[in-house]
């Protein structure tokens, strides 16, 4: 099904891991003109970026992104998104895709996957990516957040815990990936319907969000359900650290060769 869709990348200078992230220089540009170029090739039919800050607002429109200015008080880049929808008086069945400025390596065919499965799913207002995790490492990762799926593709529930947890394979202290089922490794790509932005903004925020630190909790704590596709390739490396920052860099300059 090709339902148009837009894209909204939120874009925050005060990271607390990497102050002006967004602008950090990859390869002789800013990381958040790889995320745009990105949206571009996806076929959306409008890309916006959200921000609160005039650094990024300049920037950005210096290489011809349209901007839309919001609050700096907005406690989720969700709450962003909802701002965003409300100012550009959006329709309630407009697909809006949420493409995180810190993510200059997203393949374009995930932004369209991420679209498609929300557009084909007529009862969700929510719908994400996930990829089968692989090593024990990233298994017990606490910053690699997990989804566990009922038989049709549903979130069941999103963790930063090892999940699902195989007890007779980890029993005695052992690490062990689970054997029954795949453990999938959640992908921070969301497309929503524009209703949902707008009531998300009015629920109250779930005990268990504010636990695991994950706002897609209040989702299915209110009910919502979220689609959760199998990614068609790899998502590539976001930024959070200076470390993480070098390894693009690294990736960007084998890929210009």
């Amino acid at each position: 099904m090709n339902q148009p869709f837009r894209i909204v990348i939120p874009a925050r200078y005060a990271s607390s891991r990497l102050p002006g992230k967004p602008l950090r220089t990859l390869h002789g540009r800013p990381m958040i003109r790889y995320v745009y170029e990105t949206a571009c090739q996806s076929g959306a039919s409008d890309v916006i970026v959200a921000t609160d800050d005039d650094r990024i607002r300049t920037a950005v429109e210096a290489f011809g992104a349209t901007v839309c200015m919001t609050s700096p008080d907005h406690p989720s880049g969700t709450d962003r998104l909802a701002e965003v929808v409300d100012t550009l008086g959006w329709p309630d069945d407009t697909i809006i895709v949420n493409l995180q400025g810190d993510e200059p390596l997203m393949p374009s065919t995930l932004v369209r996957q991420v679209a498609a499965n929300l557009a084909v799913h007529a009862g969700v207002r929510i719908a994400t990516l996930a990829t089968p995790i692989e090593s024990i490492d990233e298994f017990f990762d606490p910053n690699v957040v997990k989804v566990v799926c009922d038989k049709a593709g549903y979130a069941l529930y999103f963790s930063r815990a090892p999940v699902p947890w195989d007890r007779d394979a980890c029993t005695g202290g052992r690490q062990s990936l689970p054997a029954e089922m795949p453990a999938l490794r959640h992908i921070g790509l969301y497309a929503y319907r524009a209703s949902f932005l707008w009531e998300f903004r009015h629920l109250k925020p779930a005990s268990v969000e504010n636990t695991e630190k994950l706002e897609q909790l209040r989702a299915l704590w209110h009910g919502d359900r979220i689609h959760t596709g199998i990614a068609e390739e790899h998502p590539g490396h976001g930024v959070d650290t200076e470390d993480q920052l070098e390894i693009v860099e690294q990736l960007l300059e084998k890929r210009a060769q």
